[in-house]
């Protein structure tokens, strides 16, 4: 078998277990369903379950996918001449017009939301999460503007950018939860960028501009 049909076969592999976990979670709750029934349901050994998820929130929030490092790259990636609040804007609004599955705007997110909400080790590896997200973006700001140790201004942005973030995430849960469909629930997460962006001030705006 090549590397590449292996790697398939492997990506194959841990999609059906994430999605067969995800079904009894939503189903029967977080707490309530072991991994070895995660095992059982998916027709895979219980050490074929720990080899693609060490942990069990990683069956719900696997690292590659919920990444601390999302918006210190979106600031990375942005093209020259653009600030950093405004990059992350730009990609929040491409992703939420896209409908996009990153954002949670996909058939059942409101359920696995919601279950995630009644779990406390999920609810605590979000917080955790949400927390790394925001200190990377601050260093990845200070790094690039050359900030002193001191400044506060780093940390004040990605503060305010990672509150953005996370408040999407539990605007979506809440609208998905209460029927929305995906369409007005989009509309509504432009609308609050748009909010968002019109509280800021020029200093804030004006960030942290990549260089040519």
């Amino acid at each position: 078998m090549t590397e590449g049909l292996r790697e398939r076969k492997k990506q194959r592999t841990r999609r059906h277990i994430s999605q067969v976990a995800i079904g009894l979670f939503v189903e029967r709750g977080f707490d309530q369903v072991t991994v070895a029934e995660v095992a059982a349901a998916a027709e895979v050994s219980v050490n074929t379950v720990y080899n693609y998820f060490p942990v069990k929130e990683d069956l719900v929030l696997p690292p590659d996918q919920a990444s601390a490092h999302r918006l210190a790259d979106l600031v990375r990636e942005r093209p020259p001449g653009r600030p950093a609040v405004l990059a992350v804007l730009d990609r929040l609004r491409a992703e939420a017009r896209g409908r996009d599955r990153r954002m949670g705007l996909s058939e059942g997110f409101g359920r696995v939301f919601e279950m995630m909400r009644a779990a406390p080790t999920l609810m605590a590896r979000l917080s955790d999460l949400g927390q790394r997200m925001t200190d990377e973006l601050a260093a990845a700001l200070a790094d690039e503007t050359g900030a002193d140790p001191g400044d506060p201004l780093p940390r004040v942005v990605a503060w305010q950018v990672g509150a953005l973030h996370s408040m999407i995430y539990t605007e979506i849960g809440r609208r998905t939860a209460a029927g929305e469909d995906r369409d007005t629930i989009a509309a509504a997460v432009l609308d609050l960028l748009d909010v968002f962006e019109s509280l800021l001030g020029e200093r804030v705006l004006a960030y942290a501009v990549r260089k040519e």
